[in-house]
């Protein structure tokens, strides 16, 4: 099954996702998509690493998502992606609309072929004002697309809220 788990910053989507992977009994491959450039980033990412079992496979993978998921798929296995806004992040700040256009139509188009378990988390940007400044209104608006052409291709897609998950299309949790 292919899900698609969203909510806001701190909202629980990440230890939701952590949840359904150790609960799947597969083999768990955690693609982590963020690149620590500070202080701050950093202990983030320490946090995270401190939440996961040590059993769990890392693959740290900034931009070519979709390669990495079609090389790491298989059907006893799960893939925990965390998270989509980040890896669209680092494609935006690349500033090559090409490679970021590239990048989202192999993910879209991989997805329907990879076997297993993937578990796609991302922030959810839409849903307060509309954001000052070019780049950050071009962030929300591809996020948002992205969000909803990978709704459809997901089984399951939940929004977290207060670390409630929400199911908005498939099986309940």
């Amino acid at each position: 099954m292919h899900q698609l788990i969203l909510g806001g910053a701190r909202s629980g989507k990440s230890r939701l996702a952590e949840k359904l992977a150790s609960n799947s009994a597969l083999e768990v491959i955690y693609i982590a998509t963020s690149q620590p450039l500070d202080g701050e980033m950093n202990a983030r990412v320490a946090h995270h690493r401190e939440r996961r079992p040590v059993e769990w496979g890392l693959i740290e993978e900034p931009l070519e998502l979709a390669r990495v998921l079609r090389e790491n798929a298989n059907a006893e296995r799960c893939l925990l992606v965390d998270c989509l806004t980040l890896w669209l992040t680092n494609l935006l700040m690349l500033d090559d609309p090409a490679r970021l256009a590239q990048e989202r139509e192999a993910l879209l188009e991989c997805l329907a072929t990879l076997p297993g378990e993937v578990l796609l988390v991302s922030n959810e940007t839409g849903m307060g004002v509309v954001p000052l400044g070019e780049l950050t209104r071009r962030y929300v608006d591809e996020a948002g697309w992205l969000h909803q052409a990978l709704a459809e291709r997901c089984q399951r897609v939940v929004l977290t809220v207060a670390g409630l998950p929400l199911t908005l299309k498939g099986s309940a949790l």
